[in-house]
């Protein structure tokens, strides 16, 4: 059977094109960005141009202000740890929406046994966060406050420009987690006034191994992996070329295409949340119009989502998911799923499909096909 692989937002193929551009620092172009000689300064100025192909992604003031790490879960430590730690005497409260990604979530919890307080933001029936929540829990104490851009999960997209207005007219700074946003919508970040921003490699369709964490001139951010002082200081280690100039790549083509790519996605996706919305006791969630491009996130009554996956998968051979793949191996029912308000058992039957460049319009009947298919012979399995 031929593979449909629809789980794009937790693992995206490399872009051929990435690989055919980063392969030579594998194989020839593989000296240290920090040795002094002849490659290691061709290894520095390829550093420094993926920085600015980064930079130029999110509308950054200067390549300068991209700092490059390991992955994403790191980029919103050193976001949020090393923001608030730095900045201890200016503020010891930090904020973070309830539907964030663990690695926001566990990095303010950490903060919150050290001594710093921690709210967190309620969200409507869509995942939009409560503006005027916000507003009334970020004081001029509130050091770091998280948002993402837009879910993993249910795909909603937040009024970032808004949160960035409440959040400097009563606290300090504000980070966002791009990681589910970058390379399918626009993003600004000076327009948007953001502060700090994850980006991840592999959502841009580059290698993993590597991400990057915008600094907005200004915020001072301590290291949490002191060493070498490499990155500015703020992240020592020798940087990983490869990934690095992957990304870059990743970034330019993502930026190039966006427009076109968004377009074709959001054709696919609407066709296949009209065929499947048809299975009865079906819903979608998350909102129905501001949300990422090619992003689907469905739940179905009285089956559990594992189930759909683990059948989806075997049979068909079809690849979705139910959940972050970050917290896929818990079998407690999605915290962002509770947040929007569903019930514990309305919550274990969810079914994510995140589209990319591999998806194709003419898989559609297949799929939905397959979907119903499951979603019938699971249901007849539970009523049994």
């Amino acid at each position: 059977m031929k593979r449909i692989y629809l789980d794009h937002a937790s693992a995206s193929p490399v872009d051929p094109r990435v690989v055919a551009f980063a392969v030579p620092f594998l194989s020839k172009e593989y000296g240290n960005p920090s040795t002094l000689y002849s490659m290691g300064l061709d290894a520095r100025r390829a550093l420094e141009h993926a920085r600015g192909k980064v930079a130029s992604l999110i509308n950054a003031e200067s390549p300068a202000t991209i700092i490059f790490t390991g992955s994403a879960t790191e980029s919103n430590n050193l976001a949020i740890r090393g923001t608030a730690l730095r900045n201890r005497q200016a503020g010891q409260k930090v904020v973070s929406s309830v539907i964030e990604h663990v690695s926001v979530l566990n990095p303010m919890k950490e903060l919150q046994k050290s001594g710093y307080q921690y709210e967190t933001v309620p969200v409507d029936a869509s995942g939009v966060v409560d503006l005027e929540t916000l507003a009334d829990l970020v004081t001029k104490e509130t050091v770091v406050t998280s948002i993402n851009y837009a879910s993993d999960e249910i795909g909603t997209i937040e009024p970032i420009r808004e949160i960035g207005e409440i959040v400097h007219e009563r606290g300090q700074y504000l980070h966002v987690n791009a990681t589910a946003a970058a390379g399918k919508i626009p993003i600004d970040v000076q327009k948007d006034g953001v502060d700090l921003l994850t980006i991840s490699s592999n959502d841009l369709s580059g290698p993993r191994g590597a991400a990057a964490l915008y600094i907005r001139r200004g915020v001072k951010v301590q290291t949490i992996l002191p060493g070498g002082g490499q990155e500015n200081g703020i992240r020592s280690g020798t940087e990983n070329l490869f990934a690095i100039a992957g990304m870059g790549e990743a970034a330019v083509i993502a930026g190039e295409e966006m427009a076109g790519e968004r377009e074709r996605l959001q054709q696919i996706a609407r066709l296949y949340r009209q065929e499947i919305l048809t299975i009865p006791d079906s819903y979608l969630t998350g909102h129905s119009t501001e949300r990422l491009p090619g992003h689907l996130s469905f739940r179905f009554s009285r089956i559990e989502g594992e189930s759909i996956l683990l059948n989806l998968d075997t049979a068909f051979n079809i690849q979705v998911a139910t959940g972050s793949a970050c917290s896929s191996r818990t079998l407690e029912p999605s915290h962002v799923l509770l947040a929007i308000g569903l019930k514990h058992e309305e919550a274990h039957g969810s079914m994510i499909m995140t589209l990319g460049r591999s998806t194709q319009g003419e898989d559609i009947p297949y799929v939905v096909d397959a979907v119903k298919k499951t979603v019938d012979r699971l249901r007849e399995i539970t009523a049994m």
